[in-house]
């Protein structure tokens, strides 16, 4: 091999070269072991057993491999802390909606619990048909079907046919969770709307059992006064 052959494969190596060099320093180890300088060079060691260690090398991997687990461990105590705090905000809203005085006073406190526990925009009930309480929003007959989607609990995300829920503020609202209502003996069908300027407050991939939980419970308070 002349020189200039020597200098290709040290600056491109092929897959042949680089089986080659393997297999001299397996027939010659001791040409790393028996040189520190080429060995501090690649950033490895020889420890007492006579071993190659591959130091910094291995100590920087340890390093990214920690430094991995942490930002994950730190992602899962984020997410654990805000799930908690959402679940919190959950219950003493519930304490807020069970302590309404009458229909109106319901719908007043799910727009507050929306403003003031959860920092969204607004929190509104809706209702179809005639005879609509005061601070209730009127749907015509089979709306929480096309606002929900037949069948559907709930619906999350950015839904521009739910504006008209949230009055002056719809040309505003970014992301929407919306879920079903069924109120009294016959049913009356309706909706619990909470809306948000950000468009990543509420999206289709999130779970909606907070946001139907609320629904259950302003359900289940509504029950104690008559149809409207």
């Amino acid at each position: 091999m002349d020189l200039i052959e020597a200098d290709e494969m040290i600056s491109s190596p092929s897959r042949d070269d680089r089986e080659t060099v393997r297999d001299a320093l397996l027939a010659n180890s001791g040409w790393l072991r028996d040189d520190p300088q080429l060995l501090a060079d690649l950033g490895l060691r020889l420890d007492a057993a006579n071993i190659v260690d591959f130091g910094p090398v291995a100590l920087s991997r340890v390093s990214a491999a920690h430094q991995r687990e942490s930002s994950e461990r730190i992602r899962l105590e984020t997410m654990a802390r805000a799930n908690y705090a959402a679940q919190t905000q959950t219950h003493a809203a519930v304490t807020d909606v069970l302590q309404a005085d009458g229909l109106a006073d319901l719908a007043l406190r799910v727009d507050q619990l929306a403003r003031e526990r959860f920092g969204l925009v607004m929190g509104s009930l809706a209702l179809e048909g005639d005879g609509t309480p005061a601070g209730w929003l009127t749907l015509v007959e089979g709306q929480s079907d096309l606002l929900l989607g037949d069948g559907n609990t709930a619906r999350m995300g950015c839904i521009p046919t739910a504006a008209g829920l949230f009055g002056i503020h719809a040309p505003q609202i970014q992301s929407v969770a919306l879920t079903r209502l069924a109120l009294w003996n016959p049913t009356r069908a309706g909706v619990m709307a909470f809306g948000s300027f950000d468009a990543e407050a509420f999206t289709p991939e999130m779970g909606a059992e907070l946001v139907t939980f609320l629904g259950r419970i302003v359900e289940h308070t509504a029950q104690r006064w008559p149809t409207p």
